[in-house]
């Protein structure tokens, strides 16, 4: 197995690979499925939907806890599967926390891709699986969509490239200047809270975070980052990039949303970006490899920079 910075990295998923199409939380619409499994394929992936992932469960949940947990583990221990996408968000994920199996995942590494709600997925995987995973677009929630995947950053990668750099282009816009490198980690601001205090907290060691959400007001994101910041979360931290903010206020609101936070994270000196469209967005949706190293360079502010230096996958 191959490791970067210390995580392992899953097989490339190139034109041909089979992908377990799971929901470890809450029920998609069929017909929403059904459209994005037909991009995938369009794409030349193959696709399993897993036995449970269209299951209307107890209240809003993709079938009960067992079910959700077998659909995941099943996926990860099939050799013949090769990468696992999630349907959709919504909320389950921290449920199966407790009872993944950490052993069987880390015998059988495989792309884990999703966001939102799997924020909590990809913490665990991260520190207990050591395993790289995959902030990216969803089956119903964006393959569904015209246009709702970015797929130069999906291609970029898995199939397995170096060297490749996100920025303006992709909306970035620098807050606070600087530079910093470390391993890229986060995710949906709200659910790396929510693990605060508990065994399933996010470790944010020498990292540049990504944090984004949606429908957060610019005072519940100076609450979520004064949270994070009384909990020591931001000690390791060395730069933060947010994403674009569009399903979290309107066009108006924007500068208040960046004033709040800034005062947020009053006394951070890293570099600050914001903007990036990766999670919720209404635009083609970024991939983001989580756990690799990356470099965050806003020095220039024409040209803000993520630069991805190693493959995320290997070959």
């Amino acid at each position: 197995m191959t490791r970067t910075n210390g995580l392992v990295r899953p097989p490339a998923l190139g034109r041909g690979a089979r992908l377990a199409v799971v929901s470890p939380a809450s029920t998609p619409k069929r017909e929403l499925v059904e459209r994005g499994l037909a991009e995938l394929q369009a794409l030349g992936y193959e696709v399993v939907l897993a036995p449970h992932a269209l299951e209307n469960g107890p209240l809003y949940y993709a079938g009960g806890l067992q079910d959700r947990v077998k659909d995941l583990h099943t996926a990860f221990a099939d050799r013949k599967i090769d990468g696992i996408v999630c349907t959709r968000g919504g909320w389950g994920s921290a449920e199966l926390l407790p009872h993944l199996d950490a052993e069987l995942i880390r015998a059988n590494p495989k792309a884990f891709i999703g966001y939102s709600d799997h924020t909590s997925i990809h913490s665990w995987l991260q520190n207990e699986a050591n395993l790289t995973s995959f902030y990216a677009p969803m089956v119903a929630a964006d393959f569904a969509r015209d246009e709702g995947v970015d797929l130069k950053s999906w291609r970029h990668t898995f199939d397995g490239d170096s060297g490749w750099l996100l920025g303006a282009a992709d909306g970035l816009r620098v807050l606070q200047p600087g530079a910093a490198d470390g391993e890229l980690r986060g995710g949906c601001i709200s659910i790396l809270a929510a693990g605060l205090g508990t065994q399933y907290a996010p470790v944010l060691r020498d990292c540049v975070l990504f944090l984004e959400d949606i429908g957060t007001k610019p005072y519940q994101w100076d609450r979520l980052l004064l949270h994070l910041r009384y909990a020591g979360r931001l000690e390791g931290v060395r730069g933060i990039v947010f994403g674009d903010m569009n399903q979290c206020v309107e066009p108006e609101e924007q500068e208040m949303l960046e004033r709040a936070i800034l005062h947020g994270l009053r006394g951070f000196e890293g570099p600050v970006a914001i903007g990036l469209r990766c999670g919720h967005v209404s635009a083609p949706n970024i991939t983001l490899p989580l756990g690799v190293p990356v470099r965050l360079d806003l020095t220039d502010a024409v040209n803000p920079q993520i630069h991805f230096p190693e493959a995320a996958v290997r070959a």
